[in-house]
């Protein structure tokens, strides 16, 4: 039997942000109870795992002000709205870490937080990968510093717990 959707009764935006919006819904759910949600509204990521090789990827170290800390991380960016996953890689391949691939591979989608969120994370594996002509244009609030890890280093760098951002613990395990 399938089961069906919830229906949404009104919607407003809260917040307009410059990578997401945050809305408040009035929602009939499958039960029949009426409830009120505040959902983040995000265009979705792409989440890279640049492998020069195949025992090797890249991680950048960045500061992430939000829990104060300098992080090893995959490369990932925002998608535009409407902006293929695809073409988002090669966009933040070339920014974080100043090469461009010429193989992109998906490796999955997965929804980090969809209890509040619709954040849609393509994981994406880039092989191939060579200097471009030009440098890219940096975000103004990123200061990253991109190293080549093996895949083996970067895995115990999880399990030892210097690792503790999600989307690279997952990542890791899809390669």
């Amino acid at each position: 039997m399938k089961r069906r959707d919830a229906d949404t009764l009104s919607q407003e935006t809260l917040f307009e942000g410059r990578f997401f919006n945050v809305t408040r819904e009035r929602v009939r759910l499958p039960h029949g109870r009426d409830v009120s949600l505040d959902i983040v509204r995000h265009p979705g990521s792409v989440i890279l795992l640049p492998m020069p090789d195949p025992d090797h990827v890249i991680l950048v170290r960045q500061y992430r002000h939000a829990v104060n800390r300098w992080l090893w991380e995959l490369p990932a960016g925002s998608r535009e709205r409407g902006e293929e996953p695809e073409s988002a890689a090669r966009r933040e391949c070339h920014e974080e870490v100043g090469l461009l691939p010429t193989e992109i591979v998906r490796l999955g989608t997965f929804y980090p937080t969809p209890g509040y969120c619709d954040e849609e994370m393509v994981f994406l594996r880039l092989g191939g990968l060579a200097r471009p002509r030009h440098e890219a244009t940096v975000d103004e609030d990123e200061d990253l510093e991109p190293k080549v890890f093996s895949v083996e280093e970067a895995r115990e760098l999880v399990r030892r717990g210097e690792i503790v951002d999600m989307k690279t613990a997952l990542g890791l395990t899809l390669i």
